[in-house]
């Protein structure tokens, strides 16, 4: 089924999604995307049911096609400070502020849960990033950003697989901080779940 181009006939949508927020290491990123009316895209869909091959070609399209998009980076140091709940609203906000071209009057969140952005409504979607472009787009250039950094960040240290597990507590992971213990990028606050956390 075709992902559908907008919520509410009309608005600016721009569509919000996260990555990196189960993760053990490195920050959280947040994207906000706002794409052109009655927008298109037969490929375009959720990044976890994309390849990473695929996510990298829909990214261009993406960054040539939207009318306006921001990623924004919230570090492991403040994850820690505020916790990953805030932490991922307090991303999600920077990229809406760092819309530029187009300010939205909707936004579509991908989850539950938002803390409402000043002057702005929004609808929060459980899995939004499989039913509307704009938040399927958001969590590609989230997923895509945060995968690249990732990367960059395995090279200064290989031993965790960061190149392949993101900073994912995979087994390879887990086995390295139990060996190598934890780096300047590992949150020491990853054990907390979503659900015991609080919005400020």
């Amino acid at each position: 089924m075709s992902l559908l181009s907008y919520y509410s006939e009309g608005k600016i949508e721009a569509g919000i999604d996260e990555a990196g927020r189960g993760c053990m290491a490195g920050p959280v990123v947040a994207a906000a995307v706002i794409l052109p009316a009655n927008y298109k895209h037969s490929l375009l869909n959720d990044s976890k049911k994309l390849t990473a091959q695929q996510r990298e070609l829909l990214r261009q399209d993406i960054i040539r096609d939207a009318v306006d998009y921001y990623v924004a980076e919230v570090s492991h140091t403040i994850i820690d400070q505020i916790n990953i709940l805030n932490a991922t609203m307090k991303a999600m906000h920077k990229a809406v502020k760092g819309l530029k071209k187009q300010q939205p009057n909707l936004l579509l969140i991908d989850g539950n849960r938002f803390k409402t952005y000043p002057g702005i409504q929004h609808e929060c979607l459980v899995k939004g990033d499989g039913m509307y472009l704009s938040i399927a787009a958001a969590s590609i250039l989230a997923k895509t950003h945060r995968d690249r950094l990732m990367a960059k960040l395995a090279k200064e240290y290989p031993e965790y697989g960061w190149d392949v597990n993101a900073g994912y507590g995979t087994e390879k992971h887990r086995i390295a901080m139990e060996k190598f213990g934890l780096t300047p990028y590992h949150r020491t606050t990853f054990h907390l779940k979503p659900k015991q956390l609080n919005l400020f």
